[in-house]
């Protein structure tokens, strides 16, 4: 009898996918499902980075890279560290990978090992979780609530370390909450992880330039914090290259090795014409990068005005990202009749269902009394999901 290997059998499959890949399933039979369960920017990869792309396959970009990317867009990368983070990265503690789940993955891969903690304050991102059970390592969550903006406390995170602690992982802005720590929220997180030399910050930057609050912050800025630090981030979100696949880590140059290693034994370098595309976007001007922004902060500030019209549900004010997570478990155990709802699942379900909207569970993200709607969509899509939402809740008694 087959079986699949007891890693595998620790992973539950991406909740977000499962939604999003139900909400195709039912447009296909005819029903006309507003999908706001994908973290995917609406927009079309601007024209230069696409050109970039098309040069790249004229110019012959088609054999094997350097398994840590090609040197131009490392540099490059070094240089947007430099310009825009004020951090000092050479080339030799970046490497580019295929998407910044990749990036991310790897990172774990390479420091976590069998029994070791992971800090991770909830609500996290669905993956989280399951790339740290892959190494074999055990998810330490510290939940954190809408009154405190979804924000880890530095008396939490000292609580939750233990002398098996090997890392923290940190993702500013958030998603699922779009929720940004300030510069002082991280420097005194900082002040935590200073104490506890054996523990590692993998930052999850790849909201960075969707933010509505001016500019983040990494807590690799802070003194002694470089050389615990990983930044994780990539081209997806900011230049609305999702489907490129494109990522990078900056790091402490043993780490990028360490990473060097195993992404050498299992994908190799990420796609030529992907890492052209990526170059073109670092290199360019930044005119497209801040009209999306702008476009987020519109939808951001509709989103949050009709939520809040909802009797029902708690709204705040994300500061980053493009998700809304509000709090929704004034809901829990009423019904329509036909549908009862016990728990966000319930919810998710039934919105899709009766409202055809889809949205994503919060138990998906550590949060069980909320769910999270993506508002990388446009602002029609987002009156007429929020007034569907608005009716199938009202039928809830």
């Amino acid at each position: 009898m087959t079986q699949l290997s007891d890693r595998l059998n620790r992973l539950a499959p991406s909740a977000t996918l499962a939604m999003s890949q139900k909400s195709s399933e039912m447009r296909a039979q005819g029903v006309d499902v507003i999908n706001m369960s994908v973290g995917e920017p609406d927009f079309n990869t601007p024209e230069f980075i696409k050109e970039a792309g098309k040069k790249a396959i004229d110019d012959n970009y088609s054999k094997y890279s350097p398994v840590p990317g090609y040197l131009a867009l490392r540099q490059a990368i070094s240089e947007k560290l430099k310009n825009e983070n004020g951090l000092d990265y050479n080339t030799s503690e970046i490497i580019v990978g295929t998407g910044g789940k990749q990036g991310v993955c790897n990172a774990v891969l390479a420091l976590v090992n069998p029994g070791d903690e992971v800090v991770i304050p909830a609500p996290y991102w669905v993956s989280y979780p399951q790339m740290v059970k892959l190494a074999g390592g055990i998810p330490v969550v510290v939940s954190t609530e809408i009154e405190n903006n979804f924000k880890m406390t530095p008396d939490q995170l000292e609580a939750a370390i233990t002398p098996k602690t090997k890392m923290l992982i940190l993702c500013s802005p958030s998603n699922p909450t779009g929720s940004v720590y300030s510069k002082d929220e991280l420097q005194e997180l900082a002040e935590v992880i200073r104490r506890h030399e054996n523990v590692f910050v993998l930052s999850d930057e790849i909201y960075e330039h969707i933010t509505y609050v001016g500019h983040t912050h990494s807590m690799a800025e802070f003194t002694g914090m470089k050389e615990r630090v990983i930044i994780a981030n990539g081209a997806s979100k900011a230049y609305a290259m999702t489907g490129w696949r494109l990522g990078w880590v900056a790091a402490p140059e043993w780490i990028v090795k360490g990473m060097n290693k195993l992404q050498g034994q299992y994908t190799s370098g990420t796609c030529d014409v992907s890492q052209m595309a990526a170059l073109a976007a670092y290199t360019s001007p930044q005119e497209a990068r801040e009209a999306m922004r702008q476009a987020f902060e519109r939808r951001r500030d509709l989103i949050v005005e009709l939520g809040r019209e909802i009797n029902g549900l708690e709204v705040n004010v994300p500061e980053g990202a493009f998700y809304l997570f509000p709090k929704c478990s004034s809901f829990f155990g009423k019904s329509n009749g036909t549908h009862t709802i016990s728990n966000s699942t319930d919810l998710a379900l039934y919105l899709l269902e009766e409202g055809h909207v889809a949205t994503v569970a919060g138990d998906a993200f550590g949060a069980p009394g909320y769910f999270r709607m993506s508002y990388a969509t446009s602002e029609d899509n987002i009156r007429e999901a929020l007034r569907r939402i608005k009716e199938a809740l009202a039928k809830l008694k």
